[in-house]
């Protein structure tokens, strides 16, 4: 059976729902905690299990309003236009798990809609950002989109780890689940 190369707009979606997926099991499975043990420090790089969902929420909010910036202005990120940008990649915003929940689906429904906009053509483009330290950068947009969903996997195998040191089992985290057999 011969199939088609995928195009990178079907790349980023099937990110996004991986995103969206792992997010609600990883959550779920924190969820099962009691809160003490959400919030120990584990030793690990950002300390606690709270500590690493925020890291990521945190990063995605700026890298979500740095998209905002592309030429093709994404209806998806309006709502994050205008919010102030956090510098410090460790802050915890959210006390709580439940409110960094609700954050974190709040963010899902973004990068879902933001990866639904997005078109072949968007993806060619460059993207003039300045990073948290303010030094400026112009780089290819599809690579940075990559980077995004990179990071998320990154530090929620961090989480997952955290998770199974505290008792709980997160399940299936690979990609694989969710690409369709032919």
């Amino acid at each position: 059976m011969t199939t088609h190369a995928p195009l990178r707009r079907d790349h980023v979606r099937q990110m996004a729902a991986y995103n969206r997926w792992m997010n609600e099991k990883v959550y779920a499975a924190a969820a099962s905690l009691p809160s003490t043990e959400v919030m120990a420090d584990r030793g690990a790089f950002f300390g606690s299990i709270h500590a690493t969902l925020s890291h990521i929420a945190v990063a995605d909010m700026i890298w979500l309003q740095r998209f905002a910036e592309h030429p093709a202005d994404y209806a998806a990120l309006g709502p994050l236009r205008g919010q102030p940008i956090q510098r410090d990649l460790a802050a915890q915003p959210y006390g709580d798990l439940s409110s960094l929940a609700e954050h974190r689906r709040f963010l899902d429904g973004v990068i879902d809609a933001w990866a639904d906009a997005m078109s072949e053509d968007d993806l060619d483009q460059v993207l003039a950002y300045t990073n948290t330290r303010g030094d400026a950068f112009r780089k290819p947009y599809f690579y940075l989109v990559m980077h995004f969903f990179n990071h998320q996997t990154h530090h929620r195998g961090q989480v997952t780890t955290l998770l199974m040191q505290a008792g709980v089992d997160v399940g299936a985290t690979d990609l694989s689940a969710l690409i369709a057999d032919i």
